[in-house]
């Protein structure tokens, strides 16, 4: 799911009926990690604009920043009631039923993943060109089980549908599904592809690097793709894993390499950059 402080400061939602100035200051709040002053902003936006979709929306966007799942559910819906047309907020919808299905319990968690399921698929449904709807629903098909909803063929169906309104994003969607399916041969080859289109593709690289260090083949090409990564401004992107994460990966693959020296240094940058980057403190701290 796509859940990173990125997508917290998209500007996918107009706003055109509140005052602009008063939409910055509470995404400067936010890219400032100061939530309750910005839950608070936001909330008097709502007050002021009890009719306005796109306040409810960013409302929500900063729940999830603050952790409050009830609350970020409650707006993101309220959102959806106001513009049940719109597409991006069907998306962020399933995005925050996802969220929320992270702590909750088991039965709460099925129920979250079946609104989350039909929340994308009516994005989806509202516009068939939604890329980003389209790739949320496809990781949701690979990931879930059947009794959910899931499924690797209905992933194989949004990839083809991806590739057939970008070729780029197309050989990234069918690398993810190809590596989820374990074949992962597949995988690298439609990295490749999308790599000699596009030989600065941050994601591609990053992702190629990330299934090197999984699958524990093509080492060396994982090592090198991550380690550009690192030259690399990581796209403003929801969920895009940024320089702490390649400096992680690139220790994983290190430590498949044997050089455990070489791999701590590896987590002890990615913790420069990110402090609080846990996957990272957990590897350091397994690290014999």
């Amino acid at each position: 799911m796509r859940l990173l402080l990125p997508l917290l400061l998209t500007t996918a939602f107009g706003f055109a009926a509140v005052p602009t100035d008063k939409i910055e200051n509470v995404r400067g709040l936010l890219r400032d990690h100061k939530f309750v002053e910005a839950a608070a902003a936001a909330n008097a936006l709502v007050a002021a604009n009890r009719a306005d979709a796109a306040v409810y929306a960013l409302l929500g966007k900063v729940e999830v920043a603050k952790g409050d799942a009830d609350a970020a559910v409650k707006a993101c819906e309220k959102a959806v009631e106001l513009a049940p047309a719109n597409s991006a907020y069907q998306l962020q919808l399933g995005d925050t039923y996802g969220f929320a299905a992270q702590n909750a319990g088991m039965l709460s968690k099925m129920n979250f993943a079946r609104k989350c399921r039909n929340a994308y698929e009516k994005a989806v449904e509202l516009d068939p060109a939604n890329l980003d709807a389209r790739g949320s629903l496809m990781g949701f098909y690979q990931m879930a089980p059947s009794v959910m909803g899931g499924g690797i063929d209905k992933a194989y169906e949004q990839a083809a549908a991806i590739r057939r309104l970008d070729a780029g994003r197309g050989h990234l969607a069918y690398a993810a599904v190809y590596a989820a399916d374990k074949k992962v041969d597949a995988a690298f080859t439609e990295y490749e592809e999308a790599l000699k289109a596009s030989p600065d593709d941050y994601t591609a690289l990053y992702q190629l690097g990330k299934l090197a260090a999984v699958s524990g083949q093509s080492l060396d090409r994982g090592l090198g793709a991550l380690r550009r990564c690192l030259a690399l401004a990581p796209p403003d992107a929801p969920g895009t894993p940024g320089h702490a994460a390649a400096q992680w990966r690139i220790g994983n693959i290190l430590e498949k390499k044997n050089d455990t020296a070489a791999a701590r240094t590896a987590y002890e940058a990615a913790l420069k950059i990110d402090p609080k980057f846990a996957p990272a403190a957990d590897a350091l701290k397994k690290l014999k």
